[in-house]
């Protein structure tokens, strides 16, 4: 998580985590610019480098080998990552526009979200036909056209359309893992057959000597090749080309000339022929200078390349230092990209192909060297140094302009009390961009603001208030903001209550206006997500000035009486429920030290952002006893409340017991929140301690939780159906975990089976 231990005076934001924005990413992280807040808004968090991509398809990489974890990447260069896609450029507001969210200010943008090919062009292609880019969907798609293969019982056709380098390899290696899997299977591996059609001839834009041992390649594995073939459309099991020939094919792969994405076009942005952003030699748009374009998606005025993930890899150093010097007001240095690299093309099996400057060779040896490459641009964001503290430091010279110097020198001496109050205007501007939803409730409340929100209590209802209010683990307020106010909710819905209204207290980082605007704006948009959708009207609240960014809410809620929740007594023969898994503290720590994968974090915040209304809502359907949500003392530390209101024992079993992925890991590592020494105190309450303290599980017991599950304690014959329910309403974790017996001679109520 990034500290923000200065005021930000600039926001550089990179739209995409394509292979230069990753280099971007390391450099920033190595020597960070002080005064410079670094986002990065990307649709994936696992970025695939193409470079291994024909090796994952051949099997000899792992998923995890040919990725690079972005979460964790953007964590060590200390940037905020919005996982969103980009739809588009407000070049006169600054903004980047996303399809989930509010649009994302910034001072510099940088655009790297690579292409895709040109399958809109011919109708069916993008219904019948599997394409290469973008590569992270690939991935998903090609292992479920190996399980179609499989599962086919006659032979089976893959057609590979495209005949430049990537179609060339991407054929070799299809068939190099498919004939292995059927093999693999005891079948007949000559079942499949692959065939590569192009437009034209097979790599035109190489020397003769490697098309040449390219084609005999192909001739010899058995790869039919079909030249001068003109695809004008694609359906279901067959390719129709120009001549009026039709094509049998079950699996077809769409590697052609590759397209941009059609925001670009929208943006304002001058873009070639092809969709592509027009930049100068500085990697800055021709038509804005405060936006740079690498890797495919840009278009080098002057320097035409194809397009090849080597070029971005070499964009990304240059990209890296001219984005600094614009951000300080120095000029940017040109940047002419190589005419010649050295090209290596996989052949499926280990062995492989290189071609430069019109010789060419093959062989295993060949393929040592691509794997050895790949290998080594790969390690440079798998083993991340480990980075010191550093103390705030000063912005550069030319980072800050005359305003923003005059806002800093105010901010030397910064007040307390009523003086930590953000600012009225700054205030103002948010509630008015924020539209709160109404309730026929409220009668005094944002639409018409006074020293106190005014609400009506419903006849025959009880009020129930809870509040709570935590700093951010994450540092993407809009993301903060929904987990923060369901969290918030979660006491309401674990009574039975419904929530009615809302009051924000809330802490931001201080810094230039315009930046503390745009974090409340955004952390308030993602709150108001959550509670207009849980029916809880913000009427108001207290906004001041903090270190960090913080968030809480005391949240009113009205229920029938007879319908309340407590968290006893609960009876015996009564069976635990927990509806979401456990183990976000250790997750969250983990992160905060960049070792958390950032699969196991996403799992994570989907498991923070579900909602518990409609599992209390089943559980009282189900007649449930008991309930309480799991937060921050842990599971044990909640189910000791419970059983503190009821005379009975518990046997808790812990082999049931979901626990979020990656979190074992993290404690096997010794990592853990900094709550969970007071939570393991409470395991005084457990009889059989020493039995079960060595299990490697047992420490997540205490992990503290943020926005988790509801335990609740429902009748034994009912508890099955319950989880089903909860399963169904959208709870895939929930489970039975334990049983409710009567009190015993034990000396402590709580058994842990395993």
């Amino acid at each position: 998580m990034n500290s923000n231990a200065g005021p930000v005076i600039k926001d550089l934001v990179l739209v995409g985590g394509g292979h230069a924005h990753v280099l971007v990413l390391k450099r920033f992280g190595m020597r960070p610019m002080p005064g410079v807040r670094l986002t990065l808004v990307t649709r994936d968090i696992d970025a695939p480098y193409s470079g291994m991509l024909p090796g994952f398809v051949s099997g000899h990489y792992s998923r995890g080998q040919c990725h690079i974890d972005l979460r964790r990447l953007a964590g060590f260069a200390g940037a905020r990552l919005y996982h969103d896609e980009a739809t588009g450029l407000d070049l006169g507001a600054k903004q980047v526009l996303c399809s989930g969210r509010p649009a994302v200010r910034y001072d510099v943008a940088s655009i790297d979200i690579g292409s895709r090919p040109r399958q809109d062009d011919v109708p069916g292609a993008s219904l019948y036909a599997t394409g290469v880019k973008p590569i992270d969907r690939l991935i998903g798609r090609w292992e479920q056209l190996v399980a179609r293969v499989l599962q086919r019982v006659g032979p089976t056709r893959v057609g590979v359309v495209g005949g430049g380098a990537a179609g060339v390899e991407l054929a070799f290696a299809v068939q190099y893992r498919l004939r292995k899997e059927v093999a693999a299977a005891g079948r007949d591996p000559g079942l499949v057959n692959v065939g590569l059609v192009t437009m034209g001839k097979i790599l035109p834009a190489y020397a003769s000597g490697a098309r040449r041992i390219l084609m005999r390649l192909l001739k010899e594995r058995g790869v039919d090749v079909y030249t001068d073939r003109e695809v004008i459309e694609v359906k279901s099991g067959r390719l129709l080309c120009a001549d009026g020939e039709e094509m049998p094919f079950d699996e077809v792969l769409w590697v052609t000339q590759a397209g941009a994405a059609p925001w670009l076009r929208t943006t304002g942005l001058e873009c070639d022929d092809s969709g592509f952003v027009r930049v100068r030699d500085t990697l800055q748009s021709v038509t804005d200078p405060a936006v740079f374009a690498a890797g495919d998606v840009a278009s080098v005025a002057g320097h035409p390349r194809p397009k090849a993930g080597v070029f971005a890899v070499r964009q990304g150093q240059p990209l890296a230092e001219n984005l600094r010097r614009v951000l300080l007001g120095q000029p940017p240095l040109p940047f002419r990209p190589q005419k010649h690299f050295l090209s290596l093309i996989s052949v499926g099996d280990r062995r492989a192909v290189a071609s430069r400057w019109g010789w060419a060779m093959e062989g295993a040896a060949v393929w040592r060297l691509k794997d050895w490459i790949d290998r080594r641009f790969m390690k440079q964001f798998g083993d991340l140094p480990e980075m010191a503290e550093a103390p705030a430091a000063a912005p550069a010279p030319g980072l800050a302009g005359p305003e923003a110097l005059k806002e800093l020198s105010v901010m030397a001496s910064r007040c307390g009390g009523c003086g930590a109050k953000v600012g009225h205007t700054v205030l103002s501007r948010v509630i008015g961009r924020l539209r709160p939803g109404a309730s026929k409730d409220v009668l005094i409340g944002l639409d018409a603001p006074d020293d106190a929100a005014v609400v009506r209590v419903p006849e025959g209802r009880v009020m129930v208030h809870t509040v709570d209010f935590f700093r951010t683990m994450i540092d993407d307020p809009y993301l903060f903001g929904q987990i923060a106010a369901n969290h918030s909710l979660g006491d309401i819905f674990a009574m039975g209550a419904e929530p009615q209204t809302a009051l924000a207290i809330a802490t931001v980082p201080y810094g230039l206006e315009t930046k503390m605007e745009d974090d409340l704006f955004q952390m308030m948009s993602g709150a108001l997500r959550i509670l207009d959708g849980a029916g809880a009207a913000l009427v108001g609240g207290h906004t001041g000035e903090g270190a960090e960014l913080g968030l809480g809410f005391a949240i009113n809620g009205t229920a029938a009486e007879k319908d309340l929740l407590r968290k006893g007594p609960m009876a015996p023969r009564d069976t635990l429920l927990l509806t979401k898994p456990v183990g976000t503290g250790t997750l969250f720590a983990a992160a905060m030290r960049h070792k958390a994968k950032g699969r196991w974090i996403e799992a994570a915040l989907d498991s923070m952002l579900l909602s518990s209304r409609e599992a209390a809502r089943c559980l009282h359907r189900f007649r449930a006893s008991a309930c309480t949500d799991v937060t921050g003392f842990g599971l044990i530390g909640h189910l000791v409340e419970m059983i503190r209101q009821s005379d009975v024992d518990i046997a808790l079993d812990l082999n049931a017991i979901p626990f979020l992925d990656g979190a074992l890991d993290m404690v096997a590592a010794g990592i853990f929140s900094s709550l969970q020494p007071q939570n393991v105190r409470l395991r005084r309450a457990v009889e059989n301690l020493e039995s079960v303290m060595t299990d490697p599980r047992f420490p997540l017991l205490f992990d503290p939780q943020t926005a988790g599950g509801l335990l609740a304690a429902v009748p034994g014959d009912r508890a099955a159906a319950c989880v089903a329910e909860l399963k169904a309403l959208g709870y895939p974790a929930a489970a039975i975990v334990g049983r409710v017996l009567p009190r015993s001679e034990r000396l402590a109520p709580l058994m842990i089976l395993r």
